[in-house]
């Protein structure tokens, strides 16, 4: 309830003290000069508070955007181990520009100035930010808002999500064709590096992302079912990979050979898994392939997938996406496959027919 207190102090100047009781919350109270304004704020306040916004623009008022970022830093990102090196550097970049702002006033106008500082600066590396780039600090700062309205009830709008998104460009798709292939395995196994040619094999086999083979361990491959199972994916849900062929063959001879001192697949000397870089661009350059990466494998398993009749909800599956948009791109990989399919259908239920003239 509200109520208004009428105070007189020492030199007789007389204050009006209003008080909001809510049980559940803590008492809020303000002092004015006049009555009608302490009434008028009571009554304002008790109805924020019952609708539950007062201490939503409360806090927003009293805390920093830095504040904000210090606490998503220590209480989110453990629980995103795949992405907390990356969206760290990014949180700390929007600390560095507006943590001494409160959240009250980081407004859309001042994000998007923010953007377009970000969009025009440059990397450590000296080259310009890529529009994907500068859309993933966007989706890092609103993540952050969206916890403080969710989760520490710090703010009651995220700015973030009333600036535009820079247009990036049609996802890369560079696969390797049948020859390029060839090649490129000959020289991962000539290659002085004994992991590079089973994490080459894999990741085509299986269309795995780099981080998620190279933190594989040996309790979680089963040849019998054929299956490993990755536990930390980038969408932080763990998924069955399917294992057959060649690469259960390989398999079991790394088993045969592995280290005890450690249970990854891929260890360095210390025990730890390290991608083999030197080794991974000296057998790009042996097998004379040119603008190739490695996460470019799991295209080339996706497009081998798409050739060989397997439907986008099939590619999605074994990717581990969970919508189809990320797959599209291996649509017209797949057209010859989805018109067969068509033209099965179509012989069912019409049956061999002459053509009319």
């Amino acid at each position: 309830m509200a109520s208004v207190d009428r105070r007189v102090s020492e030199d007789g100047r007389i204050t009006y003290r209003a008080r909001v009781r809510v049980r559940g919350y803590p008492t809020q109270s303000a002092t004015f000069q006049r009555k009608a304004l302490a009434r008028q704020w009571a009554e304002q306040t008790e109805a924020a508070i019952r609708e539950g916004r007062y201490f939503k623009t409360s806090q927003a008022h009293k805390r920093t955007l830095g504040e904000l970022v210090d606490r998503y830093l220590a209480e989110v990102m453990p629980g995103k181990p795949a992405s907390i090196r990356v969206q760290k550097t990014q949180l700390l970049w929007w600390k560095h520009q507006l943590g001494q702002y409160c959240l009250a006033q980081v407004t859309p106008e001042l994000v998007a100035t923010c953007k377009k500082r970000l969009a025009r600066g440059l990397t450590p590396k000296g080259s310009r930010r890529a529009a994907g780039t500068v859309n993933r600090y966007l989706a890092a700062l609103s993540h952050a808002f969206t916890y403080a309205i969710r989760e520490v009830r710090w703010a009651e709008t995220n700015p973030v999500r009333s600036v535009s998104r820079e247009r990036e460009p049609r996802g890369r798709v560079r696969f390797l064709d049948n020859d390029e292939k060839d090649r490129l395995l000959r020289s991962c196994r000539s290659s002085k590096s004994s992991t590079l040619y089973p994490l080459v094999v894999l990741a085509l086999s299986t269309g795995a992302r780099q981080g998620e083979l190279l933190r594989l361990r040996w309790n979680a491959i089963d040849t019998v079912r054929g299956v490993a199972i990755i536990h930390q994916t980038k969408n932080g849900e763990r998924r069955a990979v399917p294992i057959t062929g060649y690469a259960t063959e390989l398999l079991q001879g790394m088993r045969r050979v592995r280290q005890i001192h450690t249970d990854f697949l891929f260890p360095s000397r210390s025990g730890n898994p390290t991608f083999p870089r030197k080794a991974w661009e000296g057998a790009l350059k042996e097998a004379r392939i040119e603008d190739f990466r490695f996460h470019d494998l799991r295209h080339t398993a996706a497009s081998y997938l798409a050739m060989s009749g397997a439907t986008l909800a099939e590619i999605a599956e074994v990717l581990g996406h969970k919508t189809l948009a990320m797959v599209k791109r291996y649509s017209h990989l797949s057209e010859q496959h989805t018109i067969k399919v068509v033209a099965r259908m179509n012989g069912r239920m019409f049956g061999p027919r002459e053509i009319v003239r």
